[in-house]
């Protein structure tokens, strides 16, 4: 992408290397063949400054096959059913006004047994 915006003086001498090699290559080849073959040449680099040993494992290399899609299309959940006032299906609730009622009872039994 660099190469093609003309801005290689900006890059390391190593990356002007591998982008004059990857030009000549183009004067050879097409270029998603070029490219792949710069990108193994890179590949083998790297691999040999990071203290690999012996031959690069291989990678495997760029299919010309559409990536598939991952998008999952919307789908409305199923519907529920109404909920009818007859049934006891439901979870009771206790009112507020008990739930205070049995806390100030709880604190007014602990204040008492600690006086």
């Amino acid at each position: 992408m660099i190469a093609k915006l003309n801005g290689t003086s900006s890059l390391p001498t190593e990356a002007q290397n591998f982008l004059v090699s990857y030009k000549a290559l183009l004067k050879e080849m097409s270029e998603p063949e070029a490219t792949e073959a710069t990108i193994n040449l890179i590949y083998r680099n790297y691999y040999g400054e990071m203290g690999g040993a012996g031959a690069p494992p291989d990678i495997p290399t760029h299919s010309n096959r559409k990536a598939a899609d991952n998008v999952t299309a919307f789908k409305r959940p199923p519907a529920r059913p109404p909920k009818s006032a007859g049934t006891s299906d439901a979870k009771p609730r206790l009112p507020v006004a008990l739930i205070f009622a049995c806390l100030v009872a709880v604190y007014v039994g602990i204040r008492y047994l600690l006086q």
